[in-house]
Protein backbone atom coordinates (compact mmCIF):
# COMPACT_ATOMS: atom_id res chain seq x y z
CA UNK A 1 0.00 0.00 0.00
CA UNK A 2 2.42 2.66 1.24
CA UNK A 3 5.65 1.90 -0.51
CA UNK A 4 7.62 4.63 1.18
CA UNK A 5 10.66 4.44 3.42
CA UNK A 6 9.53 4.87 7.04
CA UNK A 7 11.32 5.61 10.33
CA UNK A 8 11.59 1.86 10.87
CA UNK A 9 13.86 1.60 7.80
CA UNK A 10 16.40 4.16 9.04
CA UNK A 11 19.71 3.79 10.88
CA UNK A 12 19.74 6.98 12.92
CA UNK A 13 22.28 6.53 15.73
CA UNK A 14 24.45 9.64 15.94
CA UNK A 15 22.76 11.16 12.89
CA UNK A 16 21.07 14.56 12.74
CA UNK A 17 17.43 13.90 11.82
CA UNK A 18 15.20 16.80 10.76
CA UNK A 19 11.55 15.95 11.48
CA UNK A 20 8.72 18.02 9.97
CA UNK A 21 5.89 17.81 12.50
CA UNK A 22 2.46 19.39 12.49
CA UNK A 23 2.53 21.63 15.56
CA UNK A 24 -0.08 24.00 14.11
CA UNK A 25 -2.00 24.00 17.41
CA UNK A 26 -4.65 26.46 18.61
CA UNK A 27 -3.26 28.99 21.10
CA UNK A 28 -5.06 31.37 23.44
CA UNK A 29 -2.88 33.93 25.22
CA UNK A 30 0.15 31.71 24.70
CA UNK A 31 -1.60 28.61 26.09
CA UNK A 32 -2.21 25.57 23.89
CA UNK A 33 -5.96 24.79 23.94
CA UNK A 34 -5.83 21.49 22.02
CA UNK A 35 -2.67 19.41 22.06
CA UNK A 36 -3.83 16.50 19.88
CA UNK A 37 -1.24 17.29 17.22
CA UNK A 38 1.61 17.36 19.74
CA UNK A 39 0.54 14.01 21.19
CA UNK A 40 0.25 12.55 17.67
CA UNK A 41 3.90 13.45 16.96
CA UNK A 42 5.33 11.73 20.06
CA UNK A 43 5.70 8.14 18.76
CA UNK A 44 8.07 9.19 15.96
CA UNK A 45 10.05 11.56 18.20
CA UNK A 46 10.40 8.95 20.97
CA UNK A 47 11.52 6.30 18.51
CA UNK A 48 14.30 8.58 17.19
CA UNK A 49 15.39 9.60 20.71
CA UNK A 50 15.57 5.98 21.85
CA UNK A 51 17.75 5.06 18.89
CA UNK A 52 20.27 7.81 19.60
CA UNK A 53 19.38 10.30 16.89
CA UNK A 54 19.94 14.03 17.24
CA UNK A 55 16.35 15.12 16.73
CA UNK A 56 15.68 18.51 15.10
CA UNK A 57 11.98 19.38 14.90
CA UNK A 58 10.34 21.96 12.64
CA UNK A 59 6.75 23.07 11.96
CA UNK A 60 4.65 26.01 10.89
CA UNK A 61 2.08 27.67 13.14
CA UNK A 62 -0.75 29.77 11.75
CA UNK A 63 -0.29 32.21 8.89
CA UNK A 64 2.11 34.90 10.08
CA UNK A 65 2.76 37.82 7.72
CA UNK A 66 6.14 38.38 9.41
CA UNK A 67 7.95 37.02 12.49
CA UNK A 68 5.99 37.83 15.67
CA UNK A 69 5.71 36.60 19.25
CA UNK A 70 2.08 35.59 18.61
CA UNK A 71 3.17 32.90 16.14
CA UNK A 72 6.27 31.71 17.99
CA UNK A 73 6.64 27.98 18.68
CA UNK A 74 8.01 28.69 22.20
CA UNK A 75 4.83 27.37 23.93
CA UNK A 76 5.15 24.16 21.88
CA UNK A 77 8.78 23.67 23.01
CA UNK A 78 7.66 24.03 26.62
CA UNK A 79 4.78 21.54 26.26
CA UNK A 80 6.96 19.07 24.33
CA UNK A 81 9.61 19.17 27.08
CA UNK A 82 6.92 18.18 29.59
CA UNK A 83 5.54 15.42 27.35
CA UNK A 84 8.95 13.94 26.52
CA UNK A 85 10.30 14.31 30.04
CA UNK A 86 13.43 16.02 28.74
CA UNK A 87 14.45 19.50 27.69
CA UNK A 88 13.56 20.55 24.18
CA UNK A 89 15.97 23.33 23.24
CA UNK A 90 14.09 26.10 21.41
CA UNK A 91 16.12 27.88 18.71
CA UNK A 92 14.47 31.29 18.54
CA UNK A 93 15.69 32.60 15.19
CA UNK A 94 13.40 34.76 13.09
CA UNK A 95 15.33 33.37 10.11
CA UNK A 96 14.55 29.82 11.43
CA UNK A 97 18.02 28.54 10.51
CA UNK A 98 20.09 31.28 12.19
CA UNK A 99 22.89 31.51 14.75
CA UNK A 100 20.78 30.03 17.59
CA UNK A 101 19.73 27.04 15.54
CA UNK A 102 23.23 26.33 14.24
CA UNK A 103 24.73 26.59 17.73
CA UNK A 104 22.00 24.42 19.27
CA UNK A 105 22.49 21.72 16.63
CA UNK A 106 26.30 21.84 16.96
CA UNK A 107 25.95 21.21 20.71
CA UNK A 108 23.61 18.22 20.42
CA UNK A 109 24.39 14.86 21.96
CA UNK A 110 22.65 11.63 20.91
CA UNK A 111 19.00 11.65 22.02
CA UNK A 112 18.83 15.45 22.30
CA UNK A 113 15.92 17.44 20.85
CA UNK A 114 15.94 20.92 19.29
CA UNK A 115 12.84 22.75 18.01
CA UNK A 116 13.30 25.36 15.27
CA UNK A 117 11.19 28.54 15.05
CA UNK A 118 7.99 28.71 12.93
CA UNK A 119 8.96 27.79 9.34
CA UNK A 120 6.55 30.41 7.98
CA UNK A 121 8.70 33.18 9.50
CA UNK A 122 10.59 32.71 6.23
CA UNK A 123 8.69 34.08 3.24
CA UNK A 124 10.21 31.38 1.00
CA UNK A 125 8.48 28.55 2.93
CA UNK A 126 5.09 28.68 1.22
CA UNK A 127 6.63 29.38 -2.19
CA UNK A 128 8.94 26.35 -1.89
CA UNK A 129 11.99 28.46 -2.76
CA UNK A 130 15.41 26.84 -2.86
CA UNK A 131 17.34 29.09 -0.44
CA UNK A 132 15.27 28.12 2.60
CA UNK A 133 15.08 24.43 1.57
CA UNK A 134 18.91 24.40 1.47
CA UNK A 135 19.12 26.11 4.88
CA UNK A 136 16.91 23.47 6.46
CA UNK A 137 18.79 20.64 4.73
CA UNK A 138 22.15 22.04 5.92
CA UNK A 139 21.25 21.01 9.50
CA UNK A 140 20.44 17.38 8.77
CA UNK A 141 21.72 13.99 7.58
CA UNK A 142 18.22 12.50 7.34
CA UNK A 143 14.74 14.02 6.85
CA UNK A 144 11.47 12.60 8.19
CA UNK A 145 8.05 14.02 7.29
CA UNK A 146 5.45 13.32 9.97
CA UNK A 147 3.16 16.27 9.18
CA UNK A 148 0.20 14.70 7.41
CA UNK A 149 -1.83 17.88 8.01
CA UNK A 150 0.62 19.81 5.79
CA UNK A 151 1.39 17.09 3.25
CA UNK A 152 -1.00 18.49 0.63
CA UNK A 153 1.19 21.59 0.40
CA UNK A 154 4.45 21.71 -1.57
CA UNK A 155 6.45 23.94 0.80
CA UNK A 156 10.17 24.10 1.65
CA UNK A 157 9.78 22.12 4.88
CA UNK A 158 7.54 19.42 3.35
CA UNK A 159 8.91 18.99 -0.18
CA UNK A 160 11.78 21.37 -1.09
CA UNK A 161 14.11 20.14 1.65
CA UNK A 162 13.93 16.54 0.36
CA UNK A 163 15.93 17.51 -2.73
CA UNK A 164 18.97 18.39 -0.59
CA UNK A 165 18.91 15.60 2.03
CA UNK A 166 20.17 12.14 1.03
CA UNK A 167 17.66 10.05 2.94
CA UNK A 168 13.98 10.97 3.31
CA UNK A 169 11.29 8.93 5.08
CA UNK A 170 7.81 9.25 6.55
CA UNK A 171 7.04 9.11 10.27
CA UNK A 172 4.57 6.87 12.13
CA UNK A 173 1.72 9.38 12.01
CA UNK A 174 2.07 9.81 8.25
CA UNK A 175 2.21 6.05 7.85
CA UNK A 176 -0.94 5.53 9.93
CA UNK A 177 -2.88 8.23 8.06
CA UNK A 178 -1.97 6.83 4.66
CA UNK A 179 -2.71 3.26 5.65
CA UNK A 180 -6.13 4.07 7.13
CA UNK A 181 -7.32 6.56 4.54
CA UNK A 182 -5.65 4.73 1.65
CA UNK A 183 -7.00 1.30 2.52
CA UNK A 184 -10.45 2.67 3.25
CA UNK A 185 -10.70 4.29 -0.14
CA UNK A 186 -8.79 1.87 -2.34
CA UNK A 187 -9.30 -1.45 -0.63
CA UNK A 188 -12.39 -1.23 1.59
CA UNK A 189 -14.12 -4.09 3.37
CA UNK A 190 -17.74 -3.77 2.19
CA UNK A 191 -20.34 -2.43 2.75
CA UNK A 192 -18.43 0.85 2.46
CA UNK A 193 -20.39 3.91 3.68
CA UNK A 194 -19.27 7.52 3.28
CA UNK A 195 -20.90 10.28 5.31
CA UNK A 196 -20.42 13.82 4.02
CA UNK A 197 -21.58 16.98 5.72
CA UNK A 198 -20.45 20.52 6.29
CA UNK A 199 -21.67 23.78 4.88
CA UNK A 200 -20.70 23.66 1.24
CA UNK A 201 -21.17 21.30 -1.67
CA UNK A 202 -18.30 23.11 -3.40
CA UNK A 203 -15.80 21.88 -0.76
CA UNK A 204 -16.84 18.29 -1.33
CA UNK A 205 -17.40 18.16 -5.11
CA UNK A 206 -14.25 16.20 -5.93
CA UNK A 207 -14.73 13.99 -2.86
CA UNK A 208 -18.28 13.00 -3.83
CA UNK A 209 -17.15 12.41 -7.38
CA UNK A 210 -14.26 10.15 -6.37
CA UNK A 211 -16.21 8.28 -3.68
CA UNK A 212 -19.11 7.52 -6.05
CA UNK A 213 -16.64 5.24 -7.85
CA UNK A 214 -15.87 3.34 -4.66
CA UNK A 215 -18.63 3.34 -2.03
CA UNK A 216 -21.84 1.35 -1.60
CA UNK A 217 -23.70 4.13 0.22
CA UNK A 218 -23.31 7.90 0.60
CA UNK A 219 -25.12 9.80 3.36
CA UNK A 220 -25.41 13.58 2.91
CA UNK A 221 -26.08 15.96 5.82
CA UNK A 222 -25.16 19.47 6.91
CA UNK A 223 -25.70 22.68 4.96
CA UNK A 224 -24.78 21.04 1.66
CA UNK A 225 -28.01 19.00 1.66
CA UNK A 226 -30.13 22.09 0.92
CA UNK A 227 -28.42 22.66 -2.43
CA UNK A 228 -29.54 19.15 -3.43
CA UNK A 229 -33.10 19.81 -2.21
CA UNK A 230 -33.35 23.14 -4.01
CA UNK A 231 -32.08 21.46 -7.20
CA UNK A 232 -34.84 18.85 -6.77
CA UNK A 233 -37.41 21.66 -6.71
CA UNK A 234 -38.08 22.04 -2.97
CA UNK A 235 -38.23 25.36 -1.14
CA UNK A 236 -35.34 25.63 1.36
CA UNK A 237 -36.22 29.01 2.91
CA UNK A 238 -33.19 30.82 4.36
CA UNK A 239 -31.06 27.67 4.51
CA UNK A 240 -27.48 27.60 3.24
CA UNK A 241 -27.57 27.35 -0.53
CA UNK A 242 -25.09 27.35 -3.39
CA UNK A 243 -27.25 28.18 -6.39
CA UNK A 244 -24.33 27.71 -8.78
CA UNK A 245 -23.88 24.10 -7.61
CA UNK A 246 -27.47 22.92 -8.16
CA UNK A 247 -26.69 21.54 -11.62
CA UNK A 248 -23.80 19.60 -10.15
CA UNK A 249 -26.01 18.19 -7.37
CA UNK A 250 -28.37 16.75 -9.98
CA UNK A 251 -25.43 15.26 -11.90
CA UNK A 252 -24.23 13.51 -8.72
CA UNK A 253 -27.67 12.04 -8.07
CA UNK A 254 -27.71 10.77 -11.65
CA UNK A 255 -24.19 9.35 -11.39
CA UNK A 256 -25.13 7.57 -8.12
CA UNK A 257 -28.08 5.96 -9.88
CA UNK A 258 -25.91 4.82 -12.79
CA UNK A 259 -23.28 3.37 -10.44
CA UNK A 260 -25.87 1.67 -8.23
CA UNK A 261 -24.75 3.69 -5.20
CA UNK A 262 -27.31 4.19 -2.44
CA UNK A 263 -27.38 8.04 -2.22
CA UNK A 264 -29.27 9.12 0.89
CA UNK A 265 -30.29 12.67 1.70
CA UNK A 266 -31.99 13.64 4.99
CA UNK A 267 -35.68 12.71 5.34
CA UNK A 268 -36.43 15.33 8.00
CA UNK A 269 -34.85 18.61 9.07
CA UNK A 270 -34.69 20.69 12.25
CA UNK A 271 -35.62 24.29 11.32
CA UNK A 272 -35.86 27.65 13.07
CA UNK A 273 -36.60 31.25 12.16
CA UNK A 274 -34.08 32.48 14.73
CA UNK A 275 -30.45 31.40 14.69
CA UNK A 276 -28.98 30.64 18.13
CA UNK A 277 -29.06 28.46 21.24
CA UNK A 278 -32.35 28.13 23.11
CA UNK A 279 -34.46 29.60 20.30
CA UNK A 280 -37.73 27.87 19.28
CA UNK A 281 -37.14 25.17 16.65
CA UNK A 282 -39.18 22.31 15.20
CA UNK A 283 -38.79 19.43 12.75
CA UNK A 284 -40.22 19.22 9.24
CA UNK A 285 -40.31 16.22 6.90
CA UNK A 286 -38.55 16.42 3.56
CA UNK A 287 -41.10 16.24 0.69
CA UNK A 288 -41.35 13.05 -1.34
CA UNK A 289 -42.50 14.86 -4.47
CA UNK A 290 -42.28 18.34 -5.96
CA UNK A 291 -44.80 20.96 -4.95
CA UNK A 292 -45.06 19.74 -1.35
CA UNK A 293 -44.10 22.31 1.33
CA UNK A 294 -40.69 21.88 2.99
CA UNK A 295 -38.93 24.82 4.72
CA UNK A 296 -40.94 28.05 4.91
CA UNK A 297 -39.44 31.30 3.63
CA UNK A 298 -38.56 32.73 7.05
CA UNK A 299 -36.92 29.56 8.40
CA UNK A 300 -33.63 27.75 7.83
CA UNK A 301 -32.49 24.15 8.24
CA UNK A 302 -29.94 23.73 11.04
CA UNK A 303 -29.63 19.98 11.69
CA UNK A 304 -30.86 16.57 10.55
CA UNK A 305 -34.09 15.43 12.23
CA UNK A 306 -34.77 12.33 14.33
CA UNK A 307 -35.92 10.08 11.46
CA UNK A 308 -32.74 10.93 9.54
CA UNK A 309 -30.61 10.24 12.60
CA UNK A 310 -32.18 6.78 12.84
CA UNK A 311 -31.85 6.15 9.10
CA UNK A 312 -28.17 7.18 9.03
CA UNK A 313 -27.40 5.18 12.20
CA UNK A 314 -28.94 2.05 10.68
CA UNK A 315 -26.79 2.46 7.53
CA UNK A 316 -23.66 2.90 9.66
CA UNK A 317 -24.57 -0.17 11.71
CA UNK A 318 -24.57 -2.34 8.54
CA UNK A 319 -21.21 -1.02 7.32
CA UNK A 320 -17.78 -2.63 7.52
CA UNK A 321 -15.91 0.55 6.46
CA UNK A 322 -17.07 4.10 7.26
CA UNK A 323 -15.45 7.39 6.27
CA UNK A 324 -16.98 10.56 7.69
CA UNK A 325 -16.13 14.15 6.79
CA UNK A 326 -18.20 17.17 7.84
CA UNK A 327 -20.83 17.76 10.58
CA UNK A 328 -24.57 17.11 10.12
CA UNK A 329 -25.68 20.51 11.40
CA UNK A 330 -24.50 23.69 13.12
CA UNK A 331 -22.74 21.61 15.77
CA UNK A 332 -21.22 24.62 17.54
CA UNK A 333 -24.72 25.35 18.89
CA UNK A 334 -25.79 22.54 21.29
CA UNK A 335 -29.42 22.56 20.05
CA UNK A 336 -28.17 21.67 16.57
CA UNK A 337 -25.35 19.30 17.52
CA UNK A 338 -27.78 16.40 18.01
CA UNK A 339 -27.41 15.02 14.47
CA UNK A 340 -23.62 15.17 14.50
CA UNK A 341 -23.60 13.48 17.91
CA UNK A 342 -25.92 10.72 16.70
CA UNK A 343 -23.63 9.96 13.76
CA UNK A 344 -20.55 10.00 16.00
CA UNK A 345 -22.27 7.58 18.38
CA UNK A 346 -23.29 5.29 15.51
CA UNK A 347 -19.65 5.08 14.39
CA UNK A 348 -18.47 4.45 17.95
CA UNK A 349 -21.11 1.72 18.40
CA UNK A 350 -20.09 -0.23 15.29
CA UNK A 351 -17.21 -2.28 16.67
CA UNK A 352 -17.00 -4.51 13.59
CA UNK A 353 -16.19 -1.71 11.15
CA UNK A 354 -13.12 0.34 10.36
CA UNK A 355 -14.37 3.84 11.22
CA UNK A 356 -12.42 6.86 10.02
CA UNK A 357 -13.04 10.52 10.75
CA UNK A 358 -11.54 12.75 8.07
CA UNK A 359 -10.08 15.66 9.98
CA UNK A 360 -11.33 19.22 10.37
CA UNK A 361 -14.70 19.94 11.99
CA UNK A 362 -15.77 16.29 12.25
CA UNK A 363 -12.57 15.44 14.12
CA UNK A 364 -13.15 18.36 16.49
CA UNK A 365 -16.78 17.29 17.01
CA UNK A 366 -15.92 13.66 17.71
CA UNK A 367 -13.17 14.58 20.18
CA UNK A 368 -15.40 17.14 21.92
CA UNK A 369 -18.19 14.60 22.28
CA UNK A 370 -15.86 12.04 23.79
CA UNK A 371 -16.01 9.47 20.97
CA UNK A 372 -12.47 10.06 19.66
CA UNK A 373 -11.00 6.92 21.21
CA UNK A 374 -13.98 4.76 20.17
CA UNK A 375 -13.42 5.00 16.41
CA UNK A 376 -10.59 3.36 14.47
CA UNK A 377 -8.87 6.54 13.32
CA UNK A 378 -9.32 10.30 13.65
CA UNK A 379 -7.31 12.03 10.94
CA UNK A 380 -5.07 14.94 11.96
CA UNK A 381 -5.37 16.55 8.53
CA UNK A 382 -8.30 18.69 7.40
CA UNK A 383 -7.47 19.72 3.83
CA UNK A 384 -4.98 16.88 3.49
CA UNK A 385 -7.50 14.15 4.31
CA UNK A 386 -10.05 15.73 1.94
CA UNK A 387 -7.53 15.74 -0.91
CA UNK A 388 -6.64 12.14 -0.09
CA UNK A 389 -10.34 11.20 -0.29
CA UNK A 390 -10.47 13.04 -3.63
CA UNK A 391 -7.88 10.56 -4.89
CA UNK A 392 -5.16 13.19 -5.28
CA UNK A 393 -1.49 12.46 -4.72
CA UNK A 394 -0.12 14.45 -1.79
CA UNK A 395 3.20 16.20 -2.57
CA UNK A 396 4.57 15.67 0.95
CA UNK A 397 4.02 11.92 0.62
CA UNK A 398 5.40 11.61 -2.91
CA UNK A 399 8.58 13.42 -1.86
CA UNK A 400 9.65 10.64 0.55
CA UNK A 401 12.02 7.94 -0.78
CA UNK A 402 10.45 4.77 -2.13
CA UNK A 403 11.40 1.59 -0.32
Amino acid sequence: MLNKKSVDDLKVKGKKVLVRCDFNVPLQDGVITDENRIVAALPTINKLISEGAKVILCSHLGKPKEPSEQFSLAPVAKRLSEKLGKEVVFAADDTVVGENAKAAVANMAEGDVVLLQNTRFRKEETKNEEAFSKDLASLADIYVNDAFGSSHRAHCSTVGVTRFVDECAVGYLMQKEIEYLGNAVNNPVRPFVAILGGAKVSDKIAVINNLLEKVDTILIGGGMAYTFFKAMGYNVGKSLLEEDKMEYALEMLKKAKEKGVNFLLPIDTVVSSEFGQGKPHHTVDVPTEQGQPYISDDEEGLDIGEKTRELFASEVAKAKTVVWNGPMGVFEIPDYAVGTKAVAKALADNKDATTIIGGGDSAAAVNQMGFGDKVSHVSTGGGASLEFLEGKELPGVSAADDK
